[in-house]
């Protein structure tokens, strides 16, 4: 059976990686526009900010490292598929080099196309010193225009926008950044952590304007004019980073697709084609705290559907998707932000009764020398008291506590089982009530005093 593999980002190279451990004879064919493969987009802000010192580090496999896996595993790169003839089962690909056409015969397709960066409809959005951040190109453009600039603006409140401004912030210039919501990272937090984050950012330097649109960008005396709803600013470059659309024109009129043309799949990354399967940015997740599919496009979800997807193709049924949480961190000025599931905003608009609870401690006894202060929100639905997401901001690397919590709503857990599960004491690490345990008590609590108030009226 032959496999044609279309886009080799993470899903992509976790299929050929899963297919050919499962099949080492599998026929793989691997088409990818790009001259590289498998870039950590992720590490860019770490580039700017110095932390990584080349850029060719962030890649963390080659080409050659896929055909290394099996005889029959053949990648080729800056080759562009154009069409898919699902009835006569080959894929038209084109060698961007040389301009040749071919077909190439298939029994199974993965989509892992991945996404673009959303460009948004802003006038002057192509000048010269506006750049996009998705992939290497784009930062290694970043960084040669930054060695003359002082002042950067960067447009996007959301993760990618608030990295960046902290590398750059770190790297010594002057940084201004541009949120067009009503508050920082609005699909990971609630309005009390996002406070938190936005004095840290302006205690650190960074110019921050939320809630201000950009409407019109004009290149002029080195540098560019940033027009907003709010006014104008003026800065040396700026980096427009406001999200993903997933990159699905081949495949529309031969597959099912969600509202935001996302690919839909099964459990075991099958599309309505049963030939054709998909993961990465490219596909919808199901979403486990509202049990929908949602468009998440996140690396870690990435990389499990596409090793999910290898596997089914070699062996159909034999892994089955668990769905997602869209757990995710970052580090901000040397605080942990770290979050799954639903803020509190989102989860009423599945949940009537949705309820969220914010505890602040420490998170070990006061005798010991040193401590950290903790900021935690948990949200739950009152009608059966399942967690729905958390948020957790503090200096003390908190990147556990979301992976807790995302594996209590993968598992449909409780606020009760969260007050009482077992967990470790030692002064050294937290104290005799872990500070997850008292988070879960917290929400019991909140409870029965609810239920007390309306038990009095």
């Amino acid at each position: 059976m032959k496999t044609v593999i279309i886009g080799c980002t993470h899903a992509g190279t976790a299929a050929v990686q899963e297919l050919v451990a499962r099949d080492p004879l599998a026929e793989v064919a691997v088409f990818e526009r790009r001259n590289d493969i498998s870039f950590l987009s992720c590490g860019i802000y770490l580039y700017l900010e110095g932390v990584v010192d080349s850029l060719q580090k962030v890649f963390y496999a080659t080409a050659a490292d896929l055909e290394a896996l099996g005889p029959n595993v053949h990648v080729y790169l800056q080759h562009d598929v154009v069409r898919i003839d699902t009835e006569e089962k080959v894929v038209e690909v084109q060698d961007l080099v040389g301009g040749q056409m071919r077909s190439e015969p298939y029994d199974r397709i993965i989509m892992t196309t991945g996404s673009y960066p959303v460009v948004p409809p802003i006038q002057g959005v192509n000048t010269p010193r506006v750049f996009l951040c998705k992939n290497y190109d784009d930062a290694m453009a970043i960084e040669k225009a930054a060695l003359n600039a002082r002042k950067i603006a960067v447009v996007g409140g959301g993760y990618i926008g608030t990295e960046i401004s902290e590398a750059l912030s770190r790297r010594g210039f002057e940084v201004v950044l541009i949120n067009g919501r009503k508050q920082l990272l609005g699909h990971y937090v609630d309005p009390e952590l996002a406070g938190l984050i936005h004095d840290d950012l302006v205690a650190n330097g960074v110019e921050l304007h939320d809630n201000e649109i950009v409407e019109g960008f004009e290149e002029g005396d080195g540098g560019v004019y940033i027009t907003t709803n709010q006014g104008e600013l003026q800065a040396d470059m700026a980096i427009v980073c406001v999200g993903f659309s997933p990159m699905t024109e081949l495949v529309q009129g031969l597959v099912d697709l969600t509202d935001q043309n996302a690919i839909m799949v099964n459990d075991y990354m099958q599309t309505s084609n049963p030939d054709i399967f998909a993961a990465g940015d490219s596909a919808a997740v199901h979403y486990n705290p509202t049990n929908r599919h949602v468009y998440a496009p996140l690396a870690t979800n990435a990389v499990r559907m596409g090793k999910i997807a290898g596997a089914n193709v070699a062996e159909y049924g034999s892994v089955k998707y668990m769905g997602t949480q869209a757990t995710s961190a970052l580090a901000l000025f040397g605080k942990t932000l770290a979050s799954t599931g639903l803020t509190a905003a989102k989860a009423a608009v599945s949940f009537p009764h949705a309820a969220s609870v914010r505890l602040t401690q420490n998170y070990r006894p006061d005798f010991m020398p040193t401590n950290e202060q903790l900021n935690m929100v948990l949200v739950y639905n009152r009608d059966n008291r399942k967690i729905l997401g958390a948020q957790f901001y503090s200096r003390k690397d908190v990147s556990m506590c979301a992976n807790l919590i995302s594996t209590m709503i993968q598992n449909g857990n409780t606020i009760d089982d969260l007050a009482y599960v077992d967990m470790l004491f030692n002064p050294n690490y937290d104290q005799p009530w872990n500070y997850l345990n008292l988070l879960g008590q917290a929400a019991v609590n909140q409870e029965k005093s609810s239920r007390h108030r309306l038990f009095d009226k």
